[in-house]
């Protein structure tokens, strides 16, 4: 397995299981033509794609997925203020809002959800009892995701915040 700087491992083909109705050799085994190295920009692969694969650092893949902790951060028990934090981080990040559909627990306060995207989607769940936030946000295509985080840091105040990136479906 390679290592790479963000928190992801890639592994080599090999080395996988064959998924469930792929168990014959993989269509980008195939592949004659290799992939491009390009600039580090976010963008679709091809316009006429239909999987809306992203391309980026010499790399073909389905999407970015931001893995977001939150600590030290407010306003984790207003529902109001959540559901309009994800309808913007949506906006903000050029994704496509399809539902978003959040749950406000009890006594503590807490709130489960999620904006789903025609891009994916962006979850969280809160702790207001440790002033706290997981948050997950997975985009492909044009979408840009760290984008999303800057608007929910805005929102919810993070004295700290951890983020890990994963690159989602790299074809190899």
């Amino acid at each position: 397995m390679e290592n790479t700087n963000r928190l992801s491992v890639i592994a080599t083909p090999d080395l996988r299981p064959p998924a469930h109705g792929f168990e014959g050799r993989s269509r980008h085994a195939e592949r004659i033509t290799p992939l491009a190295i390009l600039p580090s920009t976010h963008q679709a692969a091809d316009d006429s794609r239909l999987d809306h694969f992203v391309q980026r650092d010499g790399l073909l893949f389905a999407g970015t997925h931001l893995i977001v902790d939150l600590w030290h951060a407010s306003n984790l028990d207003d529902l109001p203020v959540v559901e309009q934090a994800l309808r913007d981080a949506a906006d903000r990040a050029g994704a496509t809002l399809l539902n978003v559909d959040l749950h406000h627990f009890s006594p503590n306060g807490g709130i489960s959800g999620v904006a789903v995207l025609a891009e994916s989607h962006i979850s969280i769940h809160t702790w207001p009892e440790i002033s706290y936030a997981a948050v997950d946000v997975f985009m492909c295509g044009n979408a840009q995701p760290h984008k999303a985080i800057e608007v929910l840091k805005g929102v919810f105040l993070p004295g700290m915040v951890t983020l890990a990136e994963h690159k989602r479906g790299v074809i190899l």
